[in-house]
């Protein structure tokens, strides 16, 4: 086995709690599948058989996939607050090769081999997935009124091919000045700096940055601080012991450091295959002096998606942008299930859009008119209800005369007769008034 596959799907969802306060949010629907079923549904076409789900109890005893790939759940406490490289480090046991970790939140087209080949061509460190950032263009429901919030942008530096990442820094880190150490430009005189880039959180590993991970245990999060670790340590010479050191104690802090550092966790290639690369009429990387395979043992690469679709869920209105993209999605993953499920009664005088999906047993009454929407399962639509760009969840009531729009409705809510609607979030077992609106 090549690969372990991770899933990290035990996050609160901080940034869209309007939702998960009531929906955890790998279980969040998005086309009628939990938001889960999709980072699985990517490693199962790449050909994946086992996966690991870091999840709470909770979410396990609720979780229905429909997959052919053995998941081994590993539960944790709720009252345990774990980033995700903790996460990964409560699992370093199970890690016996070289991992591929995926958040439940990544719903992506991607094909898996664009990031997988990149590490095993350059016998990467790291590589990674990206993608030019998405902004919702419409109207967020609730959310009127509100002060958006100012994203702070991610500073990513690529080499002549756009694939070696050579700099990474998030604009909160910063000063007034972009630094670039000298050490980065003597190898690479030439780098593009981007911004307006969302990284996917879709991350190939070594085994050893696991190793790493357990010894080093103030780092918490991957994105945050392990993956920025990385790409600087290329660059950096491994922490060494000067000689002749006489304070005792300045040399034993000396050989901790050492013994931290991610150069101390890689293991020497005494195979064959080694002087493979120094023979080899094949260059991996351009612009430069360099040898035919780039030197240091510390190398970070990234793909940067230029077509197909790429979202992190992790905010409302990127939730409300994914479900409406989704039947394109399922379109392009070769999915060729029908967009009105055939348990669903839908009137002959009802009117359901080609881009809209309706889940099973629901109801649909006569003179009911439904575009761009996604409805759940077991909902009840009754006469003369419009509903435009909308997000039903599982178990709605609808009552006749209701027009809905640019709005979420989630689970077992009622909307009485004749209520009007727009640009609203509607909470789980919520009633909302006749006439109300």
């Amino acid at each position: 086995m090549e690969f372990q596959a991770v899933v990290m799907a035990a996050g609160g969802g901080s940034r869209m709690t309007d939702l998960t306060s009531s929906i955890p949010k790998p279980l969040l629907p998005v086309g009628n599948r939990p938001l889960l079923w999709y980072p699985l549904n990517l490693l199962e076409r790449a050909g994946f058989e086992e996966v690991i789900v870091i999840t709470r109890k909770e979410i396990q005893k609720m979780l229905n996939l429909d997959t052919k790939m053995k998941l081994d759940f590993v539960c944790i406490s709720d009252n345990m607050d774990m980033g995700t490289a903790d996460s990964l480090r409560h699992i370093h046991q199970k890690i016996k090769t070289d991992v591929l970790v995926l958040s439940c939140d990544l719903i992506t087209d991607v094909d898996l081999y664009e990031v997988v080949d990149l590490f095993r061509t350059h016998d990467a460190t790291l590589s990674m997935l990206m993608k030019k950032t998405h902004e919702p263009t419409e109207v967020v429901p609730g959310q009127k009124g509100k002060k958006k919030p100012v994203e702070q942008r991610d500073f990513i530096g690529v080499d002549d091919t756009g694939k070696r990442l050579l700099f990474m820094a998030n604009e909160a880190d910063l000063d007034e000045e972009l630094v670039i150490k000298r050490s980065i430009l003597q190898k690479h005189p030439r780098m593009h700096i981007r911004t307006g880039l969302m990284d996917a959180h879709l991350y190939c590993l070594k085994k050893y940055v696991v190793d790493f991970l357990v010894e080093n245990r103030t780092i918490t999060s991957l994105r945050s601080e392990l993956i920025p670790h990385l790409v600087r340590r290329q660059f950096s010479s491994p922490t060494s012991l000067q000689q002749g050191l006489d304070n005792k104690e300045e040399d034993q802090k000396k050989k901790e450091q050492a013994s931290l550092d991610i150069y101390s966790f890689i293991k020497e290639d005494n195979s064959l295959l080694k002087p493979a690369p120094d023979n080899s009429c094949w260059n991996d990387h351009r612009g430069d002096m360099n040898e035919t395979l780039h030197e240091g043992k510390v190398r970070c690469y990234v793909h940067i998606m230029k077509e197909g679709l790429c979202y992190r869920v992790n905010t409302l209105g990127l939730y409300i942008e994914a479900n409406r993209q989704v039947s394109k999605l399922l379109l392009n993953l070769g999915l060729e299930e029908p967009l009105v499920h055939g348990s669903a009664q839908i009137t002959d005088r009802g009117m359901v859009g080609s881009d809209s999906i309706i889940g099973s047993s629901t109801q649909v009454g006569e003179k009911t008119s439904i575009k761009h929407s996604i409805i759940g399962s077991m909902c009840t639509i009754k006469d003369k209800v419009k509903i435009i760009n909308c997000i039903i969840m599982n178990s709605v009531t609808i009552e006749e005369g209701c027009c809905l729009q640019g709005s979420v409705i989630c689970h077992n809510a009622v909307i009485e007769k004749g209520a009007d609607i727009k640009d609203c979030l509607i909470g789980s077992d919520q009633r909302l008034e006749t006439k109300g609106k």
